[in-house]
């Protein structure tokens, strides 16, 4: 695909997606003209359509930062729309009820919703309505398989202070897990200056993972040429492992390379390091090189993997 045509693609999903939150009225400060955002009403409905949710559960479901949904159930209880409801078997365990007031608000939601769209339908003839139906079914088909916006992290660009945070955590955790000493650190160090005095934003690109308000991973796409680049710094926190998250890193490096062009994507890792080599072998890459090196501690095992893109 070229540049050209994935540009216009990406206006046209831009624009549609502009249409139709301006059509669902989605960007309106209560929804349905009602006192809550959307993001109240999902968790309303949700609660009212689904038995003993946890905030964890919601937090995965709908894609939230578990700090901002903190928040936001934080002021449904205040407002006396939900309760917290302890487990008969689990006491750490505390499940997310609607109150009469909560179940009262959702039945409203609900209706307005129903209303609202009922309208629009009318509108329509019913050949329209068919063709309409059709293309929600494609859309919502297709987007599922191909996309996830669930996850309970989000990834966002560099800012100010993560190179510092990127060198501190590598120093910490390769040490702690794996021995290694400070000339690691140093490397990360000289990686992460690199960066930033010579950062090309066409053809580079940093990628810093947020949950719970805490940074807890990130990853680096830098140029080596005109035709290669180099998948650098890939980490995820303990806090953060099992989500899938390694492999969403190494997702969007790989996304972001084949859009600006390069023909070649590698990195460099070490024998030791499984779950990362797990990931990249998953993602399609393939070792080509391995020489034993004693940078960072005693008998490691370099290796450098490729992937063509």
């Amino acid at each position: 695909m070229s540049d050209t045509t994935l540009d216009s693609r990406i206006h046209s999903v831009r624009h549609f997606k502009r249409f139709i939150t301006r059509q669902l009225g989605v960007l309106r400060e209560g929804l349905l003209h009602s006192p809550y955002s959307l993001t109240e009403s999902r968790i309303l409905f949700e609660l009212a359509h689904r038995d003993d949710l946890t905030a964890s559960d919601l937090t995965r479901e709908l894609g939230l930062d578990a700090g901002y949904l903190s928040r936001i159930l934080a002021r449904l209880e205040q407002q006396g729309l939900i309760e917290k409801v302890r487990s008969e078997t689990d006491g750490r365990q505390r499940y997310l009820h609607l109150t009469a007031e909560g179940n009262a608000a959702s039945d409203l939601l609900e209706q307005l919703s129903n209303d609202e769209v009922g309208e629009m339908l009318v509108e329509l003839t019913e050949e329209d309505q068919e063709r309409l139906l059709k293309a929600m079914h494609t859309i919502e088909s297709v987007l599922d398989k191909g996309l996830k916006f669930s996850e309970p992290y989000y990834l966002r660009p560099h800012e100010p202070g993560d190179m510092g945070w990127i060198t501190h955590r590598h120093g910490v955790l390769y040490a702690k897990e794996y021995g290694w000493d400070e000339r690691f650190e140093a490397l990360v160090a000289q990686i992460c200056a690199d960066f930033v005095n010579n950062f090309n934003p066409g053809k580079e690109r940093c990628w810093i993972a947020e949950m719970n308000g805490e940074i807890v991973g990130s990853v680096f796409v830098v140029q080596a040429s005109d035709t290669v680049a180099k998948l650098r710094l890939l980490l995820v926190e303990p806090s953060a492992r099992g989500l899938g998250l390694g492999k969403r890193l190494v997702d969007e490096c790989i996304r972001f390379s084949k859009r600006a062009g390069y023909e070649k994507l590698v990195l460099w890792t070490n024998s030791v390091l499984d779950t990362a080599r797990h990931i990249y072998q998953t993602a399609g890459f393939e070792k080509v090189a391995a020489e034993p090196h004693n940078d960072f501690g005693e008998g490691l095992i370099g290796e450098t993997w490729e992937l063509k893109l």
